[in-house]
């Protein structure tokens, strides 16, 4: 499958101080995440405006401008729940460094999206869900089917569809952890990449504990096949995890400064 995919997660109206600047469309502060998160080794920047409902397209444009622009066309995720701002983000969109991903789709209402990705040459991350937290891996793999055969028949490569097993909660769905873990193997068997947001296991837990949990999942979940994640590739523990099973892997050559290339 190759070296382990980053998707760094920080440029996102969720907080306070990138909600604002896409507000004003002030790029400073959104560069500087984008900068901090390439420095830290992130492989692809995550770009999530939100829903976006009154200038989606006009604030895409211009993020997928601004940030590749400045950043020597870093790859993207276009992440929102508006289509019209992807198909803008898109339409801008710099492919040098790599295909454009569009996050993402689903087996219910943004399948679609999947139709998007196809007729724009990109990546489209595909969660194998429909409403709701599946109650189960039978109920994973079948939207994984129904995704999987819906992007070839719109003549996308199925290393293209990167699945979502939706990684959940540890507090309040402790005892679901291990069917994620599972469904990532039956990916990795079936050949398919899978990627999910990491940041979710650790979600409602002290922050002093968040980079243990989420590194040793990472490195449980890799072991089982996870071939990409969104991360926040500012945590060191994390990005040193990412680095240490690419070796153990032999997905990258061991050399004592391994940690610092």
């Amino acid at each position: 499958m190759g070296k382990f995919i980053t998707i760094g997660e920080r440029i996102h109206c969720i907080s306070p101080a990138i909600r604002a600047a896409m507000e004003t469309m002030d790029g400073e502060p959104i560069l500087k995440r984008a900068r901090e998160q390439i420095a830290a080794g992130a492989t692809y920047l995550d770009v999530n405006i939100g829903p976006a409902e009154k200038n989606g397209p006009e604030l895409m444009k211009w993020a997928v401008k601004l940030i590749q622009e400045s950043c020597g066309n870093v790859p993207l995720c276009l992440d929102t729940a508006n289509t019209k701002a992807i198909e803008a983000g898109l339409s801008v969109y710099n492919a040098a460094k790599g295909k454009p991903i569009v996050n993402s789709a689903d087996a219910g209402d943004r399948i679609s999206n999947i139709d998007l990705a196809a007729a724009n040459g990109a990546i489209c991350i595909a969660l194998c869900a429909k409403e709701g937290v599946p109650s189960d891996n039978d109920e994973r793999m079948a939207y994984c089917q129904q995704l999987l055969e819906h992007g070839m028949e719109q003549g996308m490569e199925a290393e293209d569809i990167w699945f979502d097993p939706l990684f959940l909660v540890i507090k309040g769905m402790q005892d679901k952890q291990w069917q994620v873990l599972e469904f990532i193997r039956q990916l990795r068997d079936m050949g398919l990449n899978s990627t999910g947001g990491l940041s979710n296991v650790s979600n409602m837990m002290p922050k002093h504990i968040r980079p243990i949990m989420d590194s040793v999942m990472l490195a449980m979940a890799i072991n089982n096949g996870l071939t990409s994640a969104i991360v926040n590739p500012c945590d060191q523990r994390l990005m040193e995890t990412i680095k240490s099973a690419d070796i153990i892997m032999n997905n990258s050559l061991y050399a004592d400064s391994y940690l610092e290339i």
